[in-house]
């Protein structure tokens, strides 16, 4: 092949071009120096064409060098980085595009419902009980009524027919030196309705959870519910569920009532000062040993549903599930009831406002602690705002207490297999 005047072959220079032969073999003219690789070493001598049986195998040079210039880069270098399978993770041959290009992700987690079947996130959690309440607001939002109209009916006729007297404060303040059957008489009046609304509100809780269970599970495996099978899943255990709302608010406030009771017996003595000191000393360790029982008993409610377990296996049950994760589950169940208490703000102030409205200056008087007394429309409008508060709420607590049920058993139990097999979902 002839080049055209004036042009080179790419990479070397017309010296450096071998005579071709007759036969159009680019063989080097005899006497000239071999091609030299570009790292500079020179190439041992090529051996003569008849090398001997001696000679190792492998060890002739070809007969065609390219000419210098035109030698491939090594490995290791830019153009060749990591030779020509491409280790290391680069790129190897064009089209290899390296170790571990062709691996596929792993395909995420099922979902076949309200939630991923793999261990949940925080929010996971909470957007799962929103979206039960969205998918089935009907069914929740029936059995949480029912629940809410008990409890704030318990709660407004114990509030107005013996937790209205407040002349046990009112003689406290104008007394500086209170006996200790006044100190004792204006610690019951003025913790009575406090105490009182919680333990009906704990039981209502507990009934909303154990009663919304069985919701919170069909919209974890993506299945329809309706009121009527909710009641039948719950109608047969009833007694147990009875058992269970009664006794873990009894286990609760006998948590906080035995760091309390060495100061109100003092103050039944007649050591006044000191047996309220103590009694208050008492509270704050009272009061966190209660938190304590309360988290640690809080997931048997689904499992006396769900398992189908007694009242002691039921909270034998909780126990076991809240072990190691205690201050996971109280963190999840302190922001749900955040936004429970966000919700009863925006809903109980407006019926605050109208019942004070209705009931008149004696209802100013009685929240303002200067009357004994207060009416019964009052009382009742806030019942109301109560129900309806309560109402919207419940299934939300419901829900994440049963999510968080579910996700320490995925967690420890691998639960998410069994739910996937339920739910038709293929691993």
């Amino acid at each position: 092949m002839n080049d055209s005047p004036g042009r080179e072959p790419p990479g070397s220079s017309p010296a450096d071009q071998p005579e071709q032969g007759p036969s159009g073999e680019g063989d080097a003219p005899e006497g000239a120096e071999a091609a030299e690789p570009p790292d500079g070493s020179r190439p041992p001598d090529r051996p003569s064409a008849g090398a001997g049986p001696g000679s190792a195998p492998g060890a002739r040079w070809a007969e065609r060098q390219p000419p210098r210039g035109q030698w491939p880069a090594p490995w290791g270098t830019p153009d060749h980085p990591s030779g020509p399978s491409g280790r290391n993770g680069s790129a190897g041959p064009a089209g290899s595009g390296g170790w571990g290009a062709g691996w596929a992700q792993p395909p995420p987690a099922a979902k076949p419902g309200t939630v991923p079947l793999r261990p949940l996130r925080v929010g996971e959690i909470i957007d799962g009980a929103l979206a039960t309440l969205r998918l089935h607001w009907r069914t929740a939002l029936t059995v949480s009524l029912a629940v809410a109209l008990v409890s704030q009916f318990l709660i407004t006729t114990v509030t107005g027919l013996w937790l209205q007297d407040t002349s046990g404060l009112e003689a406290l303040e104008n007394d500086p030196e209170p006996t200790a059957a006044e100190t004792l008489d204006a610690l019951g009046g003025s913790l009575g309705t406090t105490g009182a609304t919680m333990v009906i509100g704990m039981l209502g809780t507990l009934a909303g959870a154990v009663l919304l269970a069985p919701v919170v599970s069909a919209a974890v495996l993506g299945r329809p519910t309706s009121t009527r099978e909710t009641w039948r899943a719950a109608r047969g255990r009833l007694p147990r569920l009875c058992g269970l709302v009664v006794l873990v608010p009894l286990l609760v406030v006998g948590a906080f009532a035995a760091w309390v009771a060495p100061g109100l017996l003092v103050v039944a003595v007649g050591a006044s000062r000191p047996g309220a000191t103590l009694a208050l000393l008492g509270a704050l360790p009272g009061s966190c040993a209660a938190i304590w029982l309360w988290v640690r008993f809080s997931l048997a409610a689904p499992a006396l549903v769900l398992e189908k377990q007694s009242v002691r296996s039921a909270l034998r049950r909780s126990t076991k599930l809240v072990r190691g994760a205690w201050w996971r589950v109280f963190g999840i169940q302190l922001l749900a009831l955040a936004f429970v208490f966000v919700v009863n703000a925006v809903i109980e102030i407006p019926a605050s406002a109208v019942g004070m409205t209705l009931g008149g200056d004696s209802a100013m008087e009685w929240l303002a602690g200067e009357s004994s007394a207060v009416g019964w429309p009052f009382l009742v409008v806030i019942g109301i705002g109560g129900t309806l508060s309560m109402t919207l709420t419940l299934p939300i607590t419901a829900g994440v207490t049963t999510l968080l049920y579910v996700d320490q058993r995925i967690r420890r139990e691998a639960l998410d297999l069994e739910l996937a097999r339920a739910a038709g979902v293929r691993s």
